[in-house]
């Protein structure tokens, strides 16, 4: 049975997707900061006839995602809620479950990345650089690094967004400077929920690199998240 998802839905929901909690950060992050009454997000369930969750869609504005832990799924109840959508831009989520969907789309462009998860931080390095926290004053001055990054020109990264992650706390950024209060170095999380988190916006000025800052600030930023929140990156 499908249908859609709802508040009395929550407790199920999280507990099914955190079977795999960096492959679902974004379905969690979701459900964890705007729940399922928003304009911008919904969720469905595809309910067993015990009652079980066997899969969950979410449409983040006009992308979707689909999510089995089994790949026994039939993926026509899906494929009819994303194709009677006609903003619909695009599907993203894990291969093994996306190929099911593939026949029903096969006029689309389809992208394979890879994937990797960090779950334990013994190959982490311990840390004894002062590395900074930002806090959403630092946004414009964040920003300004990564916009001088050659490989980030594609997207630009703009203060507003960034201030606005930082205040909601769906995501961090750690950093080095100079004495005089020149970024060094920035990384990043995005999509941050109680169980994973996602790597991005790491960069280091041309001048700074090739001195190990950005493996100093990634274990870091990756041994606090694993070893004192439990996530995984």
């Amino acid at each position: 049975m499908i249908r859609k998802l709802v508040e009395a839905d929550r407790a199920q929901t999280l507990a099914f997707l955190s079977a795999e909690p960096a492959i679902n950060l974004f379905m969690i992050g979701d459900i964890e900061q705007d729940g399922f009454d928003k304009d911008f997000q919904e969720f469905w369930g595809d309910f067993n006839d015990l009652g079980e969750l066997d899969g969950v869609l979410v449409r983040y504005n006009q992308f979707y995602i689909p999510y089995y832990k089994a790949l026994d799924f039939n993926p026509l109840p899906f494929v009819e809620i994303i194709k009677s959508d006609a903003n619909h831009v695009g599907i993203s989520g894990k291969e093994s479950v996306l190929n099911l969907f593939k026949p029903y789309f096969n006029t689309y462009h389809y992208k394979s990345t890879y994937f990797c998860e960090l779950k334990t931080a013994d190959k982490l390095k311990v840390v004894s650089l002062p590395i900074k926290v930002a806090i959403p004053e630092d946004a414009s001055r964040i920003c300004e690094l990564l916009n001088e990054i050659e490989e980030f020109s594609e997207s630009p990264s703009k203060p507003e967004s960034l201030e606005r992650i930082i205040r909601s706390g769906a995501g961090r950024v750690y950093y080095t400077e100079t004495e005089d209060g020149i970024l060094k170095n920035v990384v990043q999380t995005t999509a941050e929920n109680s169980m994973s988190a996602m790597i991005i916006g790491v960069a280091t000025r041309k001048a700074y690199r090739n001195q190990g800052l950005m493996s100093d600030s990634l274990s870091k930023l990756c041994r606090d998240l694993i070893e004192n929140e439990g996530k995984s990156l």
